[in-house]
């Protein structure tokens, strides 16, 4: 199983949820990828961006995709890396009881599934232990100029393979590399 990097991002590299625009194209396309992921792993900030979708659950919005995607978020098992939680209130989450590279080895030694890094310092941190085997970026057509740039303090060169490319009607692209290992 494969520890895959998955993040939304403007042209210009910028990791911000406001900047994209959240399609019912978009919405299915995550919602699958969370229906077949193992486990989604967040940092404090993003999972608590996350923690809107179980109020869509309890008060579904009709918009189809986007209610498929509270189900999706809510039935993906989270890991959630936190120095300052003490406690998580949603029932597939839990926190992280070990450093990052030790509580990802563990998951991929028991996965059946891919396991999907969702936080920008997670993807970096993951980038760094060379452990995110796959990169699916999802660029969206806007140059936000400033902001969190997805790969802040990367301090060595990754190679990467480009496989796939996944437009959606929006001008989004998903484009997806493997890392090239040496």
């Amino acid at each position: 199983m494969k520890v895959i990097a998955a993040m939304n991002m403007t042209l210009d590299g910028f990791c911000d949820h406001t900047y994209g625009n959240a399609t019912p194209e978009l919405h299915q396309h995550y919602a699958d990828m969370l229906r077949g992921a193992g486990a989604a792993l967040y940092g404090r900030t993003t999972y608590q961006l996350m923690e809107f979708w179980p109020t869509v659950l309890k008060n579904p919005t009709g918009n189809k995709e986007m209610d498929d995607f509270a189900v999706a978020m809510d039935n993906v098992p989270k890991v959630v890396f936190s120095r300052t939680l003490k406690n998580l209130d949603w029932h597939s989450a839990r926190l992280a009881t070990k450093s990052l590279e030790e509580e990802v080895s563990n998951l991929k030694r028991q996965a059946t599934k891919d396991i999907y890094a969702c936080s920008p310092s997670l993807i970096v941190q993951l980038t760094e232990l060379k452990m995110i085997d796959e990169y699916q970026l999802c660029v969206h057509p806007v140059i936000a100029g400033s902001g969190l740039p997805l790969f802040k303090n990367i301090t060595d060169q990754v190679a990467l393979k480009y496989l796939k490319t996944k437009p959606f009607e929006s001008g989004a692209l998903v484009q997806y590399y493997e890392r090239i290992t040496n």
